[in-house]
């Protein structure tokens, strides 16, 4: 059957040989697995921008770069891919788009997915790099926990809509991460988004590297173009100087594999950029 977003495209088998999970019957605990499954397969990463290239956010082009080029990417390609498997395993699934930082000020270019299982409605967000394990409930101070890290969803005014703001547990408080929007979401909607990310001089992935993915020892680690951190459960998170010549063993152990072209380019961007600090 074809559809709109294209999730007929998706090589299901080989998606799920990448995440090393097989096909199931579509319920909660499968759904956390896969969740789970493909943040740890696919690293955030914001290469293509700084590059000055713009993704492809349709699902032929993105299991292109995901499963034949070894590569991850950012929220508009993690949300595409999972979206499609998921749909392709049997799950309801709406895609929705979310503001970072106030509304009003930025757009809508964050994009989840809405999964709805026995009528009850879960937020997942596997192309934020925040580290959430698992899909969240839509119910107002709903948590979700995993890996020494605690996520928290509340229901939430802006103007005239509301949303549900995703939060991360910061010792005894809360940092807001995103507000998701319940209104309907088109390919084109993802287009326009991706194109603001990618090429305006105002985004924040055209001025600062940001890769972030599991380590195969579990530690989830960030970086940017000058810095590194590691966090692992039970442990102090840990951070430390990133050198220009340290860059491309850390990419390696991240899971972004790119050609020497790319990188003698990247590398020669980022000499360009200030700290992000």
């Amino acid at each position: 059957m074809t559809t709109s977003w294209g999730t007929e495209a998706l090589d299901l088998t080989a998606y799920l040989d990448r995440l090393g999970v097989p096909a199931q019957r579509p319920d909660g605990e499968y759904l956390d697995r896969l969740h789970e499954a493909h943040i740890r397969a696919f690293p955030f990463e914001t290469v293509d921008a700084l590059l000055g290239r713009s993704p492809a956010v349709d699902v032929r082009g993105v299991q292109e770069k995901f499963l034949g080029g070894g590569r991850g990417g950012y929220c508009f390609e993690h949300g595409v891919l999972f979206a499609a498997a998921l749909e392709r395993l049997g799950f309801e699934v709406h895609r929705r788009l979310g503001t970072v930082g106030p509304a009003g000020e930025n757009a809508r270019t964050h994009l989840l997915v809405e999964v709805v299982l026995d009528g009850r409605r879960l937020l997942a967000d596997p192309g934020f790099g925040s580290g959430m394990r698992r899909p969240i409930a839509m119910e107002d101070g709903a948590r979700s926990s995993g890996g020494g890290m605690t996520f928290g969803l509340a229901r939430v005014a802006r103007g005239r809509s509301r949303g549900w703001e995703l939060r991360k547990q910061r010792g005894q408080g809360w940092e807001p991460l995103h507000v998701t929007h319940e209104s309907e979401v088109y390919p084109v909607d993802l287009v326009a988004g991706n194109h603001f990310v990618a090429t305006h001089p105002d985004s924040v992935f055209r001025r600062m590297l940001v890769v972030t993915g599991f380590l195969p020892d579990g530690i989830h680690a960030s970086l940017t173009q000058d810095s590194v951190t590691l966090r692992a459960p039970g442990s102090p998170t840990r951070h430390g100087e990133l050198a220009p010549e340290d860059l491309d063993p850390w990419l390696d152990r991240l899971g972004v594999r790119l050609p020497e072209d790319d990188r003698a380019l990247l590398h020669k961007r980022l000499a360009d950029l200030p700290s992000p600090t």
